[in-house]
Formats: C-alpha cells, sequence, structure tokens
C-alpha cells in the first residue's frame, strides 16, 4: 500500500504475522509460537468471530477404521470437485488434530455408555456418527475460548481491534500488513504497519454478503479482498452454502443440523414430510438439496417459513431436549418456543463460502510470502458443497499446517489445471456506490439458492460502478470502518456474480436453472484481478 508522506504509522517486526482470529487463526499463532516472534491482529477481540457460532461440532475419524469412509463422504458431499489428496489429507490428520484440541482444553462431550468415551454425533451426509461436540451444541464456543485462554497464556503478541487495510507487498512477494488500529466507532485509531517473513491470513468468510445469514456482523470478506488487490489467486467462489435451518423468528438463530440428526423432520404447512421429496436421505441429504427443498416447499406455500418438528428428538434420546442442545433451548425460549412441543418456523440462510483464496492443502497461496487458512481460503477439500462439520476441522488442520509449509520459504503454489477468469478490479479499495442492505438483498435474490443469466446480469449491473471509482485512503482514519467493509463487501459480491456466471451447470451449492444439468467432469473455476 502507498502513503501520503508525513503520515505517522506504527511499525512491527515479526517473523510470522496472523490476521484473525478463530479457530485456524488461533491454531495457526500458537504452533509459529514455538519457533520464533508471532503478531496476531483481529479487528475485534480474541474468541469472537464465527468459530464461536458454531453448533454442531466437529468431524473426524476417531471411530475404527473410518478414515477411508471420512473421505469416501467428503468426496461424495464435494460433488466430483473436491481436491482427493486434500481431502485425505485432511481427513488422516483429523484424530490426531482433535486430540491436540482435547489437550489444550476442549472438554468434548462423553458418550453415556459404559466405555465413556468421545460421545459422537450424525449429521448430514455423513455415512457414520463422527460429529464431537463440546456443551452440546456449543462446540465453537468450547474451541474458541481454550485456543484463546491459550494464546494468552503464550508469547503471541495480541493486536485487538486491529481493522485489515491491506497487504505490503515488496517484488511481487508478501511482506506483511497495515491495520486501522483502535475503535470500530469513532475514537482515536492509528495506522499499524507489521512486517513479517510470512503473512497468514485467517479472516473467515463472507455471510454479510446475503440479507439471511448464520454469520456474525464481522464476516465482511477482508481477508479475501486484501488478497485478490494483491493479485492472489481466488476458486470456486460461485459456490456458497445456505444451511437449511435457521428460525425464523424477530431474533434469528441457527438450528444446527444435530438436531435433524436426532430425529427432527421438516414438515410444510400441510404438515407433510416434504425433504423425503428431493432427496432419500431426507433431512440428512447435502445441504445444498435441502436448502433448494426447502425453499421450493416456501415458494408453494406463498414464502412462509416450514416447520422444523423436533418433538420426538427428547423422546429418541431418552433425555431432555435441553439436555443435549442447551444453547438451542435457550435460543428458543426466548423466542416463547419449547422445541418439545413447538415445530420450529425454520428458512435457509447463507452460512458458509467454499470458494476463497486459492490454496494448497498446505495452505500456500499464489502469492510468495502469503498463506490463508479456514473459511477465507479454498484448499480445495469441500468442492461444490461442504461436507457437515468439516470446517472446524479443516480450519484447526490446515491453521497447523501452514506453519509447518512456512518453514519451506516464501515461494508460491503452482495451480496450473484451474480455468482462470480475469477481473478487472483496483489495488485499493473502492467505495462502495450501493448500499449494504441493496446489495444483500440484490445477492440474495439473484446469487443465492437460486441462480439463471438474467437475474445475475441484473446483479452484475448493480454492482458494477457508473461513474469513476472512488478509492478509499488509508491515511483517511475518520473514515468509519463499516465503510471499509462496505468496499470489500462489493468487491467479494463482484467476484462471486463472475464467477456464478461464468459456470454456465449446476453443481453442488451452484443451482443455475437455466443450466441444471451437472458436469460429467467438474472443472475448478479461478478468478485473477487484471487492471
Amino acid at each position: 500500500m502507498t502513503r501520503r508522506s508525513g503520515t505517522a504509522v506504527h511499525e512491527v517486526r515479526a517473523d510470522v504475522l496472523v490476521v484473525g482470529a478463530g479457530v485456524a487463526g488461533l491454531t495457526a499463532a500458537l504452533e509459529a509460537a514455538r519457533g520464533g516472534r508471532v503478531v496476531l491482529a483481529t479487528k475485534t477481540t480474541l474468541g469472537e468471530g464465527s468459530t464461536a457460532y458454531a453448533q454442531g461440532g466437529i468431524a473426524a475419524a476417531t471411530g475404527p477404521d473410518d478414515v477411508a469412509a471420512h473421505v469416501a463422504d467428503t468426496l461424495a458431499a464435494g460433488a466430483g470437485l473436491s481436491s482427493p489428496a486434500a481431502v485425505r489429507a485432511l481427513c488422516a490428520a483429523g484424530p490426531a488434530a482433535v486430540r491436540v484440541l482435547a489437550e489444550r482444553g476442549v472438554a468434548f462431550d462423553r458418550s453415556r455408555h459404559d466405555d465413556g468415551g468421545w460421545a459422537l454425533g450424525l449429521e448430514a451426509a455423513h455415512s457414520t456418527p463422527r460429529i464431537l461436540h463440546a456443551g452440546g451444541d456449543r462446540t465453537g464456543a468450547a474451541v474458541s475460548g481454550a485456543l484463546a485462554d491459550a494464546v494468552r497464556r503464550s508469547d503471541v503478541e495480541v493486536r485487538e481491534d486491529a481493522f485489515l487495510l491491506g497487504l505490503v507487498t515488496t517484488g511481487g512477494r508478501v511482506t506483511g500488513a497495515e491495520f486501522a488500529v483502535g475503535p470500530a466507532r469513532g475514537g482515536t485509531r492509528t495506522v499499524l504497519r507489521v512486517h513479517a517473513d510470512a503473512v497468514v491470513l485467517a479472516t473467515g468468510g463472507a455471510g454479510q454478503l446475503f440479507s439471511r445469514t448464520t454469520n456474525p456482523a464481522v464476516a465482511t470478506a477482508d481477508g479475501l479482498a486484501a488478497a485478490f488487490r494483491a493479485g492472489a489467486l481466488v476458486a470456486d467462489l460461485e459456490f456458497f452454502q445456505f444451511h437449511p435451518t435457521v428460525a425464523a423468528v424477530q431474533a434469528p438463530f441457527l438450528v444446527s443440523e444435530a438436531v435433524r440428526g436426532e430425529g427432527a423432520v421438516l414438515r410444510d404447512g400441510t404438515g407433510r414430510r416434504f425433504a423425503l421429496d428431493a432427496d432419500p436421505r431426507g433431512e440428512l441429504a447435502p445441504r445444498d438439496v435441502v436448502a433448494r427443498a426447502i425453499a421450493t416447499a416456501m415458494s408453494g406455500q406463498g414464502g412462509t417459513p416450514v416447520l422444523l418438528d423436533a418433538t420426538g428428538v427428547a423422546a429418541a434420546l431418552g433425555r431432555p431436549f435441553a439436555d443435549r442442545f442447551p444453547g438451542i433451548a435457550a435460543l428458543c425460549a426466548r423466542a416463547g418456543l419449547d422445541p418439545e412441543r413447538d415445530p420450529l418456523p425454520v428458512t435457509p440462510a447463507a452460512h458458509y463460502w467454499m470458494g476463497g483464496i486459492r490454496t494448497d492443502a498446505a495452505g500456500r497461496t499464489s502469492l510468495p510470502g502469503l498463506w490463508a487458512a479456514g473459511e477465507v481460503a479454498c484448499t480445495g477439500v469441500h468442492g461444490a458443497n461442504r461436507l457437515a462439520s468439516n470446517s472446524l476441522l479443516e480450519a484447526l488442520v490446515v491453521g497447523g499446517a501452514v506453519v509447518a509449509d512456512i518453514a519451506a520459504g516464501p515461494g508460491a503454489a503452482p495451480f496450473p489445471d484451474d480455468a482462470v477468469t480475469e477481473v478487472t478490479a483496483s489495488t485499493r479499495p473502492v467505495a462502495a456506490h450501493v448500499g449494504r442492505l441493496d446489495l444483500q438483498a440484490a445477492l440474495w435474490e439473484h446469487a443465492g439458492l437460486v441462480r439463471e443469466a438474467a437475474g445475475l446480469a441484473v446483479a452484475t449491473k448493480l454492482l458494477t460502478p457508473q461513474e469513476a471509482p472512488v478509492e478509499l485512503d488509508a491515511d483517511d482514519l475518520d473514515v468509519p470502518r463499516s465503510t471499509w467493509e462496505d468496499a470489500n463487501l462489493l468487491l467479494a459480491g463482484r467476484l462471486l456474480v463472475a464467477a456464478a456466471t461464468a459456470r454456465e451447470e449446476s453443481l453442488g451449492a451452484h443451482f443455475r436453472s437455466d443450466h441444471p444439468t451437472a458436469p460429467a467432469r467438474p472443472r475448478r473455476r479461478s478468478l485473477r484481478r487484471t487492471p
């Protein structure tokens, strides 16, 4: 990034800079701290972000001889687009990774059977129970809290309230990053420039692209936008997963897939169980299938939510619903609902971006000196549709793998087989010419669960500036943080729509009503910035 002369900049030196404090960032920081100076920068505080909201758990092949089956389930959910090598590496590393989590203080729930081993839940598209959970449905909070505590006890230098402005590059290599440090709303802010031998982006996803999302307000594509502006390859951005069951109440909340895994069923307004019409696996079909089935049912009843009937779960479990799902039960109570008596009104909502900064299985990107892990990255594991509860596992495994890979030097990863689309974009953030609510509404309508060429063209026009773009300047620290976030969302939205337009076929979470047929041999598609 460039800066006008006279601007005060606080400069810091690190061996490794980690940006983001979810499970991927916290894990990377802890591993990197074993061998050098580490700075961890986060736009919020330690423990905040999407990780803390995860209810379902972590998928890991801890059962006997389950690695091969976990690989097969992940590849099947990915609809032929997953990287088999990356999937095998992830699933093989799973058992050891969760043991490390347990050593770091995560108290996974125990079975009520005589062996007292870890309790394993079943979720959609898994062939066997393999989901570890903690606190019933508070797995993300348990993982995030334990890792954040470990970071606080370590030598990692933590910078909170540090908003990523952009990456610093020298001679085509990423050599650091710049941040606005200070309160998000008002108050005094300064610029922090961190110089580092290696930069790891672990900034999470971009659920704020859509009007309905399970993601927290901080999920605004900051890392992906910064990497793309710096010249990094991004991939699979057309694949955005919509979680099927979000409670349609005044304060919406996610209803974990694990609830369906314990026997809850979906019913339309007449009480009919409709999910079996779309797939013989019914409520436990892949998420894209269930979400579209819900959308179809809602369309047939004037757009009103469908019902998630969990009234039989307590009997199936042999214990109260709130004993297995305390967090969801509490949220239901706040909404005036009792899941043991009341079917829950639910709708789909944007949940997880399978696409991201293109990386190999170890998180190495196409830019020397830059690694990425977690939802901001696209390792090729998830393909066209992520298998439930594989996201925390991938963030955990790749968060550690990047640190081992950094020792090999700052070179770029090659991606010779990608089909690449060029997208014109500035190297600096461009102020959004469209309001966030309008952007979210347009993407929900035209680039959501069902897409077609005419709607994508409407979204493209809305997201394309009709006048000369206004670039944001990091010197203007009085600019609200939301303005920078909107710039990132605008770029991310343009990229998503460009990717969805380019893939004229239906595959996994990307459904084109004008091209409903899936390809025989799907190919990964990447996007690259061109001036």
